[in-house]
């Protein structure tokens, strides 16, 4: 099989992810970089999956489990495992991801929302590759004074969104 990194690909990882306020909107972004270089992907994501993924980020242990540990428990409990994310479509205007996951029966591609490949690949340890095309277009999004560009610029320097259990 041939590695993904040899046709176009490069490895990245979660950076971190960050909330903004633009005016009568909250936005959540996902800031990805590159692991042998200074790249970055920047991507708007949902509330819900942006909470997800800052709580795994910041290792927040819930007392029952998450969408993503089930979905996680799920696949190691049938006997599989994650073996790789790979961010390699724009469909829509969205980044779309493929989740290359191992089983008892071999290895499955399963289309999937960059988000929550992004929440499961967190969670599992799987590495994580991004299409050049795509480092491409997140580039070619940050340019110019466009709402999406000022939001996308902000989204790298701001300080990385944070959750926390309540206290009781």
């Amino acid at each position: 099989m041939i590695a993904a990194t040899e046709i176009g690909f490069v490895r990245i990882r979660v950076s971190k992810v960050v909330g903004l306020n633009d005016g009568d909107h909250f936005c959540e972004f996902v800031v990805l970089n590159e692991l042998d270089g200074d790249r970055h992907l920047v991507i708007q994501i949902g509330s819900a999956e942006a909470f997800a993924l800052a709580a795994s980020l910041g290792d927040v242990a819930w007392g029952r489990p998450m969408t993503y540990q089930f979905m996680a428990e799920l696949v190691r409990s049938l006997g599989g495992r994650i073996r790789e994310i790979r961010l390699d479509a724009l469909v829509s205007g969205a980044y779309a991801a493929t989740v290359e996951a191992e089983g008892p029966h071999g290895v499955e591609l399963v289309d999937a929302r960059s988000s929550d490949a992004l929440n499961l690949a967190v969670l599992v340890g799987a590495p994580i590759v991004v299409a050049l095309e795509m480092v491409e277009d997140s580039d070619q999004r940050q340019e110019g004074e466009s709402a999406e560009a000022v939001l996308m610029r902000r989204a790298l320097t701001t300080p990385p969104m944070t959750v926390r259990k309540a206290e009781r």
